[in-house]
């Protein structure tokens, strides 16, 4: 007499042995190599940070009140946008505190930025988030959902010169900053 098997039961069966045969044909040592690779790879993680490069963003004598001046960083493929608001603002530089800079990309997608001097803000062309670069680049209204990277300025006194050297926050279309 024939004996039936239920699906359910041969799916177990099968399964059982498919594993019980994938841990009897690994070795050891190699389990053991896969483990330290993993933890390599974690401590590098960490060391792969690099440092942001410093560049010079122009001289604070020369930048007029609501006049953006234009600049790329961390990269060459970064357009920024440095700005002297006439007051001291929050993460202002300078001799006054009033030099602010600013990723020149819109949070939302990617489109180039417009200062509107009337409003003192940033406007976006493509789908008319705005920006507030007095109140570290926070989003005022529009499609956008992050506030605008706020590129870290250094102040030298001594050759009145603003240099860019770090971003607060993620530049659009990038999984990292510094590439």
């Amino acid at each position: 007499m024939a004996e039936q098997v239920s699906r359910r039961i041969f799916l177990k069966v099968a399964g059982t042995s498919v594993a019980g045969v994938s841990a009897a044909v690994t070795p050891v040592g190699h389990a053991v190599a896969a483990g330290n690779d993993q933890a390599a790879i974690r401590a590098a993680a960490g060391m792969a940070v690099l440092p942001y490069p410093k560049a010079a963003v122009g001289k604070a004598a020369a930048m007029k009140v609501d006049t953006p001046v234009a600049f790329n960083y961390p990269d060459a493929d970064s357009p920024c946008v440095a700005i002297k608001m006439g007051r001291r603002v929050a993460g202002g530089v300078g001799p006054d505190g009033d030099i602010v800079a600013y990723s020149n990309l819109c949070t939302h997608m990617g489109c180039p930025l417009m200062y509107d001097a009337k409003t003192r803000s940033f406007k976006c062309p493509c789908h008319y988030s705005m920006f507030d670069p007095e109140k570290s680049g926070q989003m005022i209204c529009g499609q956008a959902t992050e506030d605008l990277p706020q590129i870290q300025l250094s102040y030298d006194a001594a050759t009145d010169t603003v240099h860019a050297v770090a971003v607060n926050g993620l530049i659009y279309g990038r999984q990292a900053n510094v590439l």
